[in-house]
């Protein structure tokens, strides 16, 4: 059977959660799934389940710290965050999370192309976004990976090669977000 390529994107909530029940149902076909989540650690409820459901291998690159590439934040934003940010000049991620995110790189890499019948890259988009990933990396991946592999990115603002390359686009729209007032994940439905 031939895979495809799908894109979950847009600045809703759900690209994450699409994937996992995409994963959920695929496992429940018999087929056998890689998550490889960019820029997240072992912090999200859902991580729980899914390191113990057979036919799901999973990978989290954990964020070190938070990183926003300059004039992103206001001076009361970045004060707001402290020591648990770093600032950057576009162009020039930080090393040791360009070294992070290339390890997953190469991860997606071997999964695209070896024994799994869907890799879903959760976050891969906003890894690109962040400059972590770059569009040789991307090349990378989708060169590698075999036809009949369905493999899905998350995030928002995915890069033109990734839509460029996409079988199935989603944008997740947010229409109104309770984020907008304040309140921020809460465990068990955002992580």
């Amino acid at each position: 059977m031939k895979g495809f390529i799908e894109v979950y994107t847009g600045d809703g909530k759900g690209k994450t959660t699409a994937a996992i029940g995409l994963a959920i149902r695929a496992i429940g076909a018999g087929k056998k799934v890689c998550i490889i989540q960019f820029m997240k650690s072992l912090a999200y409820s859902e991580q729980q389940v899914l390191q113990k459901l057979p036919g799901i291998t999973l990978i989290t690159l954990g964020k070190p710290y938070f990183i926003a590439k300059e004039g992103m934040l206001t001076k009361e934003e970045i004060k707001a965050w402290g020591d648990q940010l770093v600032v950057y000049p576009a162009g020039h991620p930080p090393k040791d999370y360009r070294n992070m995110v290339l390890k997953g790189v190469e991860d997606a890499v071997r999964a695209v192309s070896g024994p799994y019948d869907v890799v879903i890259l959760d976050e891969y988009n906003m890894a690109c976004w962040y400059e972590l990933a770059t569009n040789e990396d991307t090349k990378r991946i989708l060169s590698a990976r075999k036809e009949n592999v369905e493999l899905v990115f998350t995030g928002r603002n995915a890069p033109e090669a990734v839509l460029d390359a996409a079988d199935l686009i989603t944008e997740m729209k947010k229409i109104r977000h309770y984020y907008d007032k304040g309140i921020m994940g809460r465990k068990g439905i955002e992580n």
